[in-house]
């Protein structure tokens, strides 16, 4: 019984974040006439307002929706680019609001993109220590050579979480620094939308955290193999 309430537990925690921001995605995914336009058109004219003509938006269905601040292009999927929806709007505001993070040059989403680089970097060095633990113990016959590897490899598998959640402030604000107001001052939205709004934002804000917890799960994996092994 202990055993069955750790491993709900457990998938509770890693699920239910990525569950919840999809649920809420969906919840508010309805197209409404009173919305004049779609996602992708209001990112391009959000764009234009900001003086960013040179920034495109672009439909995408590989990442998801997101910022790509290396080459300067607001990416939403097919949903959000084609259907006038509260989800639509709320995350092609969001994603602007990472360009408008970006145009004024502030440190918090430069630090994140390093950081995030750094991640994919270690995660890909400790992935290949993992697979080469068993060689290093065979070679050389030192069960402490595979425990550093094993640590190597587990610390940086789990860097992604970390760095989301350190960087996590740069996406609340552009969502509630950034996307609300404008939303809201530019009367994009009504304001009986305003809930439903703040809710597709926050799950817009903790999209990265959902799918980096997910990827808890390779740990799992690594952990219960080393302890077979």
């Amino acid at each position: 019984m202990y055993i069955l309430l750790v491993i709900v537990f457990l998938l509770v925690l890693v699920f239910g974040p990525q569950w919840w921001a999809q649920y809420t995605f969906r919840r508010y995914g309805d197209v409404l006439p009173r919305i004049p336009g779609t996602g992708g058109e209001l990112a391009r004219h959000l764009l234009d307002a900001y003086q960013m003509h040179d920034v495109p938006v672009e439909k995408t269905k590989k990442g998801g929706d997101h910022y790509d601040p290396e080459s300067r292009v607001v990416r939403l999927g097919p949903d959000n680019y084609d259907r006038n929806s509260l989800t639509a709007v709320a995350v092609a505001a969001h994603e602007v609001g990472h360009a408008i993070q970006h145009q004024r040059n502030e440190s918090k989403l430069a630090l994140r993109h390093r950081l995030v680089k750094l991640a994919q970097t270690t995660q890909q060095l400790g992935a290949a220590a993992m697979f080469l633990l068993p060689v290093a113990v065979a070679i050389t016959r030192a069960p402490s050579a595979g425990l550093i590897m094993a640590a190597i490899g587990l610390l940086s598998m789990a860097s992604a979480t970390l760095v989301h959640l350190v960087t996590l402030p740069v996406e609340l604000d552009a969502s509630f620094g950034k996307a609300l107001p404008i939303l809201m001052s530019g009367h994009y939205i009504q304001a009986e939308d305003e809930t439903a709004v703040r809710r597709v934002l926050r799950a817009a804000a903790f999209t990265y955290v959902a799918s980096s917890l997910a990827s808890l799960l390779n740990l799992a994996r690594w952990l219960a193999f080393l302890r077979r092994a």
